[in-house]
């Protein structure tokens, strides 16, 4: 099976727990994509939900499909948010923001009773840090901004580089929210809770990709099967 039939995989399976009437939060990215097909084609079946969205991608994916919408001001608490998941450890602790939605991830994910991380089982790490972490700024006082990064970084016993995050053309990435990106090479990040606190309180820091606590349970995709992490129900 390819990654991508892996990721199908596990958002079929994540389909199973939605039930009708649910208030449900749609991710944002590839693995998230397949489960908004997915939901789609069960709307479109007689399924009954109102969901809302992590980013004006996925929003515009799932008004496409016909799935009916909602915001947080109107709908402000969910039953459920499957989104994917750049890294995860066993601890279901995650990383996310490679797809720049990072910031409305975590208010949505923040918004639901429950939240299911669905991807194929290479995101699974020991330990976090292998992929970038994501750190969402204001574009006023960039380089104050990046020294206090770099401090609080160091401050959590991790060490790396920061990069701006730039599209193709080499212009700066905008997030939907008109920020920037600061992606943290850090290799290893052995402290997550430790640096997801010291990144929190650092004026100009809106949002930053450590996930901890959100999510309840993870559905892994691999060539042998599912694996599930936490609790579904």
């Amino acid at each position: 099976m390819t990654q991508d039939d892996l990721k199908k995989l596990a958002a079929a399976r994540a389909l199973e727990f939605v039930r009708p009437g649910m208030r449900l939060g749609l991710g944002t990215g590839s693995t998230a994509k397949h489960f908004v097909d997915l939901l789609g084609a069960r709307v479109a079946g007689g399924l009954g939900v109102i969901c809302v969205s992590t980013s004006e991608v996925t929003e515009a994916q799932a008004r496409a499909l016909a799935i009916p919408m909602s915001t947080l001001d109107e709908t402000p608490e969910l039953d459920l948010t499957i989104d994917g998941a750049d890294e995860l450890d066993a601890e279901l602790r995650l990383i996310k923001g490679g797809g720049a939605a990072l910031l409305r991830e975590k208010i949505v994910a923040a918004a639901s009773a429950r939240m299911i991380v669905i991807a194929d089982d290479s995101k699974l790490v020991d330990t976090l840090g292998r992929f970038p972490l994501p750190i969402e700024v204001v574009p006023f006082g960039l380089e104050a901004t990046r020294r206090a990064v770099l401090a609080a970084i160091a401050s959590a016993g991790a060490s790396g580089e920061l990069v701006l995050r730039r599209k193709p053309d080499g212009s700066v990435l905008l997030t939907d929210g008109g920020h920037y990106i600061l992606d943290a090479h850090l290799g290893v990040i052995t402290r997550p809770e430790a640096l997801s606190a010291a990144l929190a309180v650092i004026p100009g820091v809106v949002e930053h990709g450590l996930f901890i606590g959100f999510a309840t349970a993870a559905i892994l995709a691999s060539g042998t099967g599912l694996t599930v992490l936490g609790t579904l129900e």
